[in-house]
């Protein structure tokens, strides 16, 4: 994954409240008034957008694309976009929610298979560092590294409550035809709506943490 400067973040989290802004006063706005501030950055990377209500930090959408489907400077369009309207847990933003709404950008590394024996995959992740999607067929859940360090979770629970967000069995991934993925993320975000933009470290784990007790997809 190509590591971001605060400025380039700080770019990407502007882009994805400005698509917000102008998809709320015109739908069918033209995308290529943000990209022309965004088009220099061709990486190919994953990307997901949080949206939170300030202060509360209650969650108010998220959505992303887990691999790649465009540039960095195109995907963080679509994806701001569809946090803020498509996200079925919540209804769709509105323009009075605005200068309220603080915006996060999560720019995910590739999606890195974890082999071996099913039982043994939650020490192949380091909590606060590695997020996880768990693959079944037609099911898939992700969450983002972040989710396990604000809930507390360690390794297992972050497994079980993917599997949960999957619509499987909080145990499903003890199945060996259940593919379980980590990947590592840089996260932006704004420290108030329109405010300051910083760049987010997640508490990394040590070794305790792995094993005992803080396509769209979407976060918990």
């Amino acid at each position: 994954m190509h590591k971001y400067n605060l400025a380039e973040g700080e770019l990407l989290v502007r882009a994805a409240k400005n698509s917000i802004e102008l998809f709320l006063r015109n739908p069918h706005f033209d995308k290529a008034v943000v990209y022309e501030t965004t088009k220099h950055l061709r990486e190919m990377d994953g990307i997901f957008i949080t949206l939170e209500h300030h202060p509360t930090g209650a969650l108010r959408g998220c959505i992303g694309f887990p691999t790649a489907v465009s540039t960095i400077g195109e995907s963080v369009i679509d994806a701001a976009i569809a946090a803020a309207f498509e996200d079925p847990r919540f209804v769709p933003v509105s323009i009075h929610e605005l200068d309220r709404l603080a915006v996060e950008v999560s720019i995910l590394s590739k999606l890195e298979e974890i082999g071996g024996a099913a039982s043994q995959r939650y020490k192949k992740l380091a909590v606060g560092e590695d997020g996880v999607m768990v693959k079944y067929g037609l099911h898939s859940g992700l969450l983002l590294p972040i989710v396990a360090v604000q809930q507390g979770w360690d390794a297992k629970t972050l497994l079980k409550e993917a599997c949960i967000k999957a619509g499987l069995d909080g145990f499903h991934w003890l199945q060996p035809n259940v593919k379980v993925y980590k990947f590592q993320t840089q996260v932006f975000r704004e420290e108030s709506p329109g405010g300051s933009v910083i760049e987010v470290e997640t508490k990394k784990a040590g070794p305790e943490n792995h094993g005992a007790a803080k396509e769209k997809t979407y976060k918990s």
